[in-house]
């Protein structure tokens, strides 16, 4: 079945009954030619909107220049539930969001992968990244750092990163220690193999509950990478910090930032 126009790269859908999420789950697969021992894996929250953010057209162009090395890219759609699914798999946000993130990171490892490595022919992959859009990106990034083995990159677009234990009005909300992502990364170890990709737009937001110019959403970023460089990564080379000015917190600033992803994650 067609998911959107494309001259180069096949595009197919794949339905899970997943038991962990206790629905049906739709995933897009983009692929140019066949699979090989040198293809990669990109798993993509809310694949709903790749057709709309022309994943395909992208991916065109750039094997089309020779640009990138080979790709599949799947794209697992969101359900209705995407606030509980979505989040920090053990920790909750103060309104309570999150508390399927578990059961989504079962059905990643459990249901999604194999299935696809199934589809295959049990194929394995050169490395697997996880990238994803607002909390999808926060969801993908939290995944990633608690499987490092399983990971070798990750792509945040517009990432959730407020996402915090306490309401920022509560008197003894702490801007270091609250907000969770953070905080996991400052707990956690140093995974030298892994690689990070941030993107912002100047416009994603008007929040700036400190006050001191930034909007919340670069602040948020800019924390996080701030820890993982404490915590020994080198912010040359292995982050990537996208700043989109103008960008809005949309699909359509995250089309304009893939091909820059997807060029440093795979490159030629």
């Amino acid at each position: 079945m067609s998911i959107e126009t494309s001259t180069k790269i096949g595009q197919e859908i794949l339905v899970i009954e997943s038991l962990q999420l206790g629905r049906r789950v739709q995933v897009d697969l983009y692929l140019a030619g066949e699979l090989s021992s040198g293809t990669s894996l990109l798993l993509l929250n809310d694949g709903q909107d790749l057709g709309r953010l022309g994943l395909a057209a992208i991916l065109d162009d750039l094997y089309g220049r020779g640009a990138i090395s080979p790709l599949l890219c799947a794209g697992i759609h969101a359900g209705d539930d995407r606030k509980m699914e979505y989040g920090t798999a053990g920790r909750l946000d103060y309104q309570g969001w999150g508390g399927k993130a578990d059961a989504y990171t079962r059905f990643i490892f459990e249901e999604l992968i194999p299935a696809i490595r199934g589809k295959y022919g049990d194929a394995n992959f050169r490395e697997k990244a996880f990238a994803g859009f607002s909390l999808g990106a926060l969801s993908a990034l939290d995944i990633v750092w608690h499987h490092p083995q399983e990971f070798a990159r990750a792509g945040l677009f517009s990432g959730s990163f407020w996402w915090r234990t306490k309401d920022k009005s509560d008197p003894s909300y702490n801007e270091r220690t609250d907000r969770i992502m953070p905080d996991e990364v400052r707990k956690g170890d140093y995974y030298p193999w892994l690689k990070f990709f941030f993107e912002c737009g100047t416009q994603d937001e008007t929040e700036d509950r400190n006050g001191n110019g930034i909007i919340d959403s670069i602040d948020d970023t800019q924390a996080l990478m701030d820890e993982l460089v404490a915590k020994g990564y080198d912010r040359q080379r292995d982050i990537h910090y996208l700043e989109i000015p103008g960008g809005h917190h949309d699909v359509a600033t995250w089309a304009k930032a893939m091909p820059e992803f997807l060029l440093w994650g795979w490159g030629k």
